[in-house]
């Protein structure tokens, strides 16, 4: 979903989030019944969806393409030439095997069945993006913004510190991923959403970024409680919230191409949905294999054939 972010430390347009699950249920849900829609007003985005003239950074009303996918084109740029990961490992995540996990997931989703989903959208020169996903570089950040209650901001700035501090590199086509340990808290993380990504200008470069924090076992954010497919719930449901956002970046990365009426992008509109599972060794639920790796990843929004929620395209 799609809300007005007030990151004040750059120029930025809007910021599209993973909401938070209504209800604490350990097993993965297999349908969205409407108490486990994603829920947020709208009233900070009354245009959203409707006239996106009417948004900071957003193409004119004229490049909008109605489709009969239930999905439609504003005009803006895709991701065509793939997208580049950069993951900032912000906090303590000495010793956590998320350091290997997540990493294979950006690996794994390169050239998937799951990531080929992402080929049925496409930009005004019908440009798609492309099944394309390369991990990029990799940093950490020991808490140059403290521990608590980081704000907005602090996400902002700790991007901006990996970049003009010359551990990462500069690039639009990039999406960085701040990932949060878990003993780090955030307002509005786990009480409103599990994670979003935005776009703003950075070091004069228009720059993709996202929040991905570790809930540890809270259902709110956290498919399975108790197991899961790698033995680490927090990484594992950062998982399915970091796919959420790559796939939404790569089809939106300046919140100007794709969203339905509602406002929802790709991932949006498949949230909390897992489709068909199997049962891994240790008891817990997947839904995919990535590389040598099993995860339980929602589904997304195929644009083709009248639209629908699928695992692969």
């Amino acid at each position: 979903m799609r809300v007005l972010s007030r990151v004040g430390a750059v120029a930025l347009a809007t910021a599209c989030v993973v909401m938070l699950t209504s209800t604490a249920n350990a097993e993965p849900r297999e349908t969205a019944p409407p108490n486990l829609e994603p829920r947020m007003s709208h009233a900070d985005v009354p245009t959203r969806g409707h006239d996106p003239a009417g948004v900071p950074g957003a193409a004119k009303s004229s490049a909008r393409r109605t489709t009969s996918n239930g999905i439609n084109y504003h005009g803006g740029p895709v991701l065509y030439s793939g997208v580049h990961v950069y993951l900032i490992w912000y906090g303590n995540w000495s010793g956590n095997p998320s350091t290997a996990i997540l990493p294979a997931l950006v690996t794994g989703l390169s050239a998937s069945p799951y990531y080929n989903i992402n080929t049925t959208y496409y930009d005004g020169s019908n440009r798609k993006v492309p099944n394309t996903v390369t991990l990029a570089g990799q940093t950490s950040d020991a808490y140059s913004q403290g521990s608590s209650n980081l704000s907005d901001n602090a996400i902002t700035a700790i991007v901006a510190s990996a970049i003009t501090g010359g551990r990462l590199p500069s690039d639009t086509n990039g999406l960085y991923m701040v990932l949060t340990s878990a003993d780090v808290t955030k307002s509005g993380f786990l009480t409103q959403y599990c994670g979003w990504h935005t776009n703003g200008s950075i070091g004069g470069a228009d720059i993709k970024y996202a929040f991905i924090g570790n809930p540890g076992n809270n259902a709110a954010c956290a498919a399975q409680t108790t197991a899961s497919p790698n033995g680490n719930v927090g990484a594992d449901a950062m998982a399915s919230v970091m796919a959420h956002e790559l796939e939404e970046t790569a089809t939106d990365p300046d919140l100007n191409a794709w969203w339905d009426t509602r406002g929802y992008e790709n991932a949006d509109k498949c949230a909390w949905t897992f489709g068909t599972t199997y049962t891994t060794s240790n008891g817990s639920k997947a839904n995919m294999k990535l590389g040598s790796l099993n995860f339980l990843i929602q589904r997304n929004w195929v644009n083709a054939s009248g639209g629908y929620c699928a695992l692969s395209y």
